[in-house]
């Protein structure tokens, strides 16, 4: 349903990394699955879309999220969490490349990619429920 619902690119792109999340997590809801399911969302969506991180697309939060969720650790969930919203605030000096903010140009330059932004706010989701007193901001930039 997601995949035909949600509008633009990023619907299509999102519903493959929820497929793929929901498929790792079927052994278990570790950090561990996670990451495995976080990352086989990214080899399909780099596969099916083409972008690479610096091409200011949701890949550019998600590839360092699954990064830190991989390197785990006791703060694996909050570790993403903070890597994908670094990778989201990054994709604000970047030149779009792929997806419909190509068309755009340097207008874009000054705001981040909302599908890096909204792949940020999933993995700040996540920390949070995992645990509550996490040390998170909240990837949403100031307007």
């Amino acid at each position: 349903m997601f995949l035909d619902e949600v509008g633009g690119t990023s619907g299509p792109l999102l519903g493959l990394l929820f497929t793929e999340i929901a498929r790792a997590l079927e052994s278990g809801a570790d950090a561990a699955a996670w990451a495995e399911g976080a990352a086989a969302g990214l080899a399909a969506i780099q596969r099916v879309g083409e972008a690479k991180v610096g091409d200011r697309t949701l890949v550019d939060a998600l590839a360092p999220a699954v990064d830190a969720l991989r390197a785990g650790g006791d703060e694996g969930f909050a570790a993403a969490a903070r890597a994908a919203a670094e990778g989201a605030a990054r994709t604000s000096e970047l030149r779009a490349r792929m997806g419909r903010a190509s068309y755009v140009g340097d207008r874009v330059k000054g705001r981040p990619d909302p599908g890096a932004v909204g792949v940020a706010l999933l993995f700040w989701a996540l920390a949070t429920a995992a645990d509550p007193a996490a040390d998170v901001p909240t990837p949403v930039p100031s307007p």
